[in-house]
C-alpha cells in the first residue's frame, strides 16, 4: 500500500510519507497540504498585504526582490554547509534536538517527507534577518514586505524541487535531472559537497562541487553526518532522542527491524 495515500487508518498527516514510494502528482498533494508551505502561502499573502497598504517605491522594491533572489542561493549554501552539516550543535544540550530535527533526521532517511521540510521556528526567523531586514533597510516597512515576500516564494520553491531530488523518477528536463543527480550524491555518497539544491554556483566556486567519478570512495558517515557510535558515547543526546545512531542505508535499516 502506497504510504502516501490517505486511507481508513487516519488522516493524510498522521502516518509516514515516502518519496521513494509516490508519485509527481501525489507529491503535488502533500507539498500544498503541508503545514509549513501552507504557512509560507499564508505569510507570503499577508506580506503583500502589507506591501499595497504601505508600498516602497518602484526601485526600491526591484533592488530588494532583485537582492534576495541573488543572495538567496549564497545564503542557503552558507547554511547548509556551516550549520546544518555543523559539529558542534549536537555537542550543546540544548541545540542538539534542534539539530536533529533541521537536518540529521533528512540525512538518516533523506526520502521521509516530513523531515525534509524546514523547521518554521528556524526558518521564519532566519528568512525575518536575510530578507525582511535589507528590505526594510532599502525601502522601508514596504521594501521588509517585498523582501519578506521574496524569500517565502524562494523558500518554497526549494522545499518543492528539493522534494522532486528525493522523487523516485528521472526529471526530462536536464539540468533539473543533474541537480537531482548532484543532490542524490550528497545524499547517498557522500555529504561533504554538492550543497545546492538548484544551485551549484557556490558549490563550484567554493570548490565542492563533485561527481561520483571524482570521489569514488564512500563516506561512511553519509547518513548520520559524522555522529556516530563513538561520538554519542562523548554527545548521547541526539542518540537518547532518536533511539540510536543510523548506520547504514535506511531502507535496509528498516528491512532489518522487521526480520
Amino acid at each position: 500500500m502506497n504510504t502516501a495515500r490517505t486511507g481508513q487508518n487516519g488522516t493524510f498527516w498522521t502516518r509516514s510519507h515516502y518519496l521513494d514510494r509516490m508519485t509527481f502528482r501525489e507529491l503535488v498533494v502533500a507539498y500544498f497540504q503541508h503545514y509549513t508551505i501552507v504557512a509560507y502561502l499564508a505569510l507570503t499573502a499577508l506580506s503583500i498585504g502589507l506591501f499595497v497598504w504601505h508600498p516602497a517605491a518602484p526601485l526600491p522594491t526591484v533592488a530588494t526582490v532583485a537582492l534576495i533572489l541573488f543572495a538567496y542561493p549564497l545564503i542557503w549554501y552558507v547554511l547548509h554547509r556551516w550549520v546544518l552539516h555543523c559539529h558542534w550543535m549536537f555537542k550543546v544540550p540544548f541545540l542538539a534536538s534542534t539539530w536533529k530535527r533541521i537536518h540529521y533526521d533528512h540525512h538518516v532517511d533523506p526520502n521521509h517527507l516530513e523531515v525534509l521540510f524546514g523547521a518554521l521556528y528556524t526558518t521564519l526567523p532566519t528568512l525575518l534577518v536575510v530578507a525582511a531586514l535589507p528590505g526594510y533597510l532599502i525601502g522601508g516597512i514596504g521594501g521588509a514586505a517585498a523582501g519578506f515576500a521574496t524569500g517565502l516564494l524562494c523558500t518554497c520553491f526549494y522545499e518543492f524541487f528539493h522534494c522532486i531530488q528525493h522523487l523516485a523518477y528521472k526529471p526530462r528536463i536536464k539540468w533539473l535531472a543533474t541537480m537531482k543527480v548532484r543532490h542524490v550524491e550528497h545524499h547517498f555518497h557522500d555529504e561533504d559537497g554538492n550543497f545546492g539544491i538548484t544551485n551549484f554556483l557556490w558549490d563550484r566556486l567554493f570548490g565542492t562541487l563533485y561527481t561520483r567519478a571524482d570521489r569514488p570512495t564512500k563516506s561512511p558517515t553519509v547518513f548520520n553526518l559524522g555522529y556516530t557510535e563513538e561520538v554519542a558515547q562523548r554527545y548521547p543526546w541526539v542518540a537518547r532522542l532518536s533511539g540510536g545512531v543510523a548506520v547504514g542505508h535506511p531502507r535496509r535499516r528498516t528491512a532489518n527491524k522487521q526480520v
